[in-house]
């Protein structure tokens, strides 16, 4: 059974944690429009509509989408060149998650821990932080770390464990996971997390579906504050 401090009041509730990780694409930035223009390059290479790409590409490593479009492609000498390219290609840049900026700033200024795990590549996270100078977290796991991408829970287990081992004794232990796609949703409840959900690119029945405790609109309705017992308090207002 889960422990921490769980308080609910009216549309706004509470908990504490440890730590917080972060998906990113869809979470952190929304780089919906740069994501089409990238599939799209890929499948004119491909000779494959992308519109059948995007169907099944969102929350998922391009190594894995790649396993199924074409094998020959899967590996990440490929993919890391090619996810390179897509902050850098884009006519539409990324933008921030509304909210998204504050909260990690906030995680900072309580030196919270906190990490991203992430579907996309070390060059595509480092592209995106860079372009759009975002607050660059202690830690991350990218599709390069593991060996089975969400919705298999291997990255949020490893950087759940990897939270854990360095508590102080007496420290709440839960950990929250944000996420705006069933796929890493699913991978977050898989890692004994607690999922806060941000209803940016899935409605909010799906987001619910696949699991989430929590759902609200974006980070603007997200607080982060340290406790003195040690841990965070979240405050999660207007829940859906």
């Amino acid at each position: 059974m889960m422990s921490g401090e769980n308080q609910t009041s009216g549309q706004a509730e509470t908990h504490v944690f440890a730590g917080v990780l972060l998906d990113f694409d869809g979470t952190i930035i929304d780089s919906t429009e740069a994501i089409i223009e990238h599939w799209k390059r890929v499948g004119q290479e491909l000779g494959i509509d992308h519109n059948e790409i995007l169907r099944t590409s969102h929350g998922r490593r391009s190594i894995d989408v790649l396993r199924q479009l074409d094998p020959s492609k899967a590996n990440w000498e490929y993919v890391s060149a090619m996810e390179a390219q897509v902050p850098l290609l884009c006519s539409t840049p990324a933008v921030e998650i509304p909210g998204a900026r504050k909260l990690l700033e906030s995680l900072d200024q309580y030196q919270a821990p906190y990490a991203i795990v992430t579907s996309g590549t070390k060059a595509l996270l480092d592209g995106w932080l860079k372009v759009l100078q975002l607050p660059r977290p202690q830690e991350v796991t990218v599709a390069e770390d593991v060996k089975n991408g969400k919705p298999d829970p291997e990255g949020y287990q490893k950087a759940k464990e990897r939270m854990l081992v360095s508590l102080s004794p007496g420290v709440p232990r839960d950990v929250l996971v944000m996420e705006d796609a069933p796929a890493g949703i699913r991978a977050g409840k898989a890692a004994g997390c607690f999922v806060l959900a941000v209803a940016t690119t899935h409605k909010v029945e799906e987001l619910k579906e696949a699991g989430a405790d929590w759902v609200v609109r974006d980070h603007r309705f997200v607080e982060v504050e340290k406790v003195s017992q040690g841990g965070f308090r979240f405050a999660f207002h207007g829940v859906l």
